[in-house]
């Protein structure tokens, strides 16, 4: 690709030695420039500030470029910056191949993919001290409209850079793709759960009707088809499911992630929101199949964030969690800022939900809000929002920040032990004043809200580490419950009756039950991942059953198995084992019987004592 691109910088009169043109067009052209890319500008400045803090003080820059090359803004080390005004790295300056030959920028442009280009791969001389990782940005279209770039001293280069350099691109991506398609319905999906939320996942958006409206770069690689080839497409005959039924999904008491079959028979997890032109995230609810629903009012949208869930709902049998539901209905609409504590996975934000749900504020938003996800340099003007002119990068006309929107509702702040400490000063004072004064304002908004942390930290260990302000802790444990462990609950059997009820086939009913076997080595798992391990473990199953009305061991996955290796058979393997000899020889019998019955098949016998294979083989390791 280098060799190509010196070529072309030939073909286009350049000679290696040459002085370049470093001359930036003016500062009005540049302003307008600006204005032209005010989207990408607007998203893709957080993105570099968060970027330039992972490569501070190493002699390097970050700079970002219109779709023809040239800079329109740039952050960069002070001990760089006088080496590279001698190369132009400023706003205003042109990096296409036409103008400087080969470079990260240009050739990043001309081959529209990621390119390194270092020391003297460059075509001119004069910029053989540095080495250059730009990564092309693009729109839903495909199409090249910027492009970012990390340029520093060729003695600095670092193969980790690239990576960091297209994460942050991908980044820069998703967040213009959300602020295009608003007044729509919009996918997140991967193959893999864990993925959803991350930068690996695709995204699409479709309209209300459920007409296909465009898919981010992750999103078309995983449909398999161009943008062009998309545009006949509708979200029924990309997903394989009706419009109303993706509504009627998420008018269930607790929908979880959708299962979905795409056109190419590849099965996907997804989780669909509703953009609004406010800016308010929809995450789940139900709203009204028809291409009004683009059009909806403030209290339609409202109306779309209430569940069906409540606390009722969420009451299944366990001692423990019926005291923390009669605890949290005590003090609901009392003004009491509720803390819940538990590990990850064990249902925080759907207690959360149903707290709202039942509250005097469940016409009002429910606003959650991850303290850990979003990063650091980025949360305050999340939470509080900001004015025209706050920061570089910010957007023409402000935004409304996380507390706002939850003006006369229920703000949730998960993970809130993971909040920045310098942060939590300013959250104290908004809490006890009601007062929200945003980003570059001297006005503060009265605000009220309802207020709901969690975390899975221990918040007096954290105080005592530094890591959290024990006036802020006070301030926040009106009402503290601990939500048990998966492992510590007497309901089990219940939670799972309804996990499975979630997982309807295509006319909707609900056809799969387990199997005494299988719901004896549920008793005996530690469950790490409480619910949400649980959760996806029976909607693999259930996959895996297909017609099969009761699940048995045979569609446990393998992992599972893997975890509970060292257990004792269970006790519907016992009739297998002869009376007498010790317990390794009753063992041993046990497994020689089952691998007969089962003609050798080490896989069908781990299933049916369950155990897993490296158990087999370890017990009889003449099968290796």
């Amino acid at each position: 690709m280098i060799a190509i691109s010196h070529q072309r910088s030939e073909q286009f009169g350049l000679c290696p030695d040459s002085r370049p043109d470093f001359s930036p067009v003016s500062g009005a052209d540049l302003s307008h420039l600006v204005e032209q890319n005010r989207l990408l500008y607007s998203h893709a400045v957080p993105a570099m500030e968060t970027l330039y803090q992972q490569i501070a003080n190493t002699h390097n820059m970050v700079l970002l470029t219109d779709a023809q090359g040239v800079i329109v803004h740039s952050l960069g080390d002070a001990d760089f910056l006088e080496k590279a005004n001698r190369v132009a790295l400023t706003p205003g300056v042109a990096w296409s191949e036409e103008s400087k030959g080969t470079n990260a920028i240009g050739t990043a442009i001309a081959e529209r993919v990621p390119t390194t280009v270092h020391a003297d791969q460059h075509f001119l001389s004069a910029n053989h001290f540095l080495t250059c990782s730009a990564a092309p940005i693009t729109d839903h279209r495909g199409n090249v409209v910027g492009v970012l770039d990390v340029s520093g001293d060729r003695r600095s280069f670092h193969k980790h850079t690239m990576a960091l350099v297209r994460m942050s691109a991908l980044m820069i991506e998703n967040q213009m793709f959300a602020a295009t398609f608003e007044n729509a319905i919009t996918l997140h999906f991967h193959t893999r759960p864990e993925f959803i939320g991350t930068l690996m996942e695709g995204i699409a958006s479709f309209s209300p009707g459920g007409r296909f409206l465009a898919a981010n770069r992750n999103g078309l690689f995983q449909l398999g088809l161009s943008y062009p080839a998309l545009q006949a497409h509708t979200f029924s005959s990309l997903f394989g499911l009706p419009v109303s039924a993706l509504y009627d999904h998420y008018r269930t008491a607790a929908p979880g992630l959708l299962d979905l079959c795409m056109h190419n028979g590849v099965r996907v997890c997804g989780r669909a929101e509703l953009r609004l032109t406010n800016g308010v995230h929809v995450l789940t609810g139900a709203f009204d199949d028809a291409p009004q629903a683009a059009a909806l009012s403030q209290p339609a949208a409202k109306a779309a964030t209430r569940r069906l869930s409540g606390l009722r709902y969420l009451n299944t049998g366990d001692p423990q969690l019926e005291q923390v539901i009669d605890k949290v209905n005590r003090v609901l609409g009392r003004d009491v800022p509720i803390l819940i504590m538990g590990e990850t996975g064990t249902g925080k934000e759907l207690l959360a939900q149903a707290i709202h749900n039942d509250s005097p504020r469940a016409q009002g938003p429910f606003v959650a809000v991850n303290c850990a996800s979003i990063p650091e340099t980025l949360i305050e003007s999340e939470l509080f929002g900001y004015e025209d002119g706050a920061f570089t990068g910010a957007r023409k006309k402000g935004a409304v920040g996380r507390i706002l929107q939850a003006n006369g509702g229920t703000l949730f702040l998960d993970e809130i032990g993971d909040m920045p400490y310098p942060l939590q000063a300013r959250l104290l004072r908004v809490l006890q004043e009601r007062m929200v004064t945003p980003l570059g304002s001297g006005k503060s908004i009265p605000v009220n809200v309802e207020l709901i942390c969690a975390t899975n930290h221990n918040l007096r260990r954290r105080i005592a580490e530094g890591l959290f302000r024990e006036d802020l802790y006070y301030r926040l444990n009106g009402l503290v419950v601990k939500l048990p462990p998966l492992r510590e609950r007497t309901d089990l059997e219940t939670v799972v009756r309804k996990i499975l009820a979630s997982e309807t086939d295509a006319a909707g009913n609900s056809r799969h039950s387990i199997s005494d076997e299988v719901l004896r080595l549920f008793r005996r798992h530690k469950w790490p991942g409480n619910f949400r391990q649980l959760t996806n473990l029976l909607r693999t199953a259930a996959i895996m059953a297909g017609d099969d009305d009761e699940i048995g061991l045979r569609h446990m996955p393998d992992d599972f198995l893997d975890d509970i290796a060292d257990a004792p058979a269970t006790p519907a393997a016992q009739p297998a084992i002869a009376a007498g000899g010790n317990l390794e020889e009753m063992e041993l019998a046990a497994i020689v019987r089952s691998l007969e019955a089962n003609d050798g098949n080490v896989s069908a016998t781990a299933r049916a004592l369950g155990v897993s294979r490296n158990t087999i083989y370890r017990k009889l390791p003449h099968l290796k």
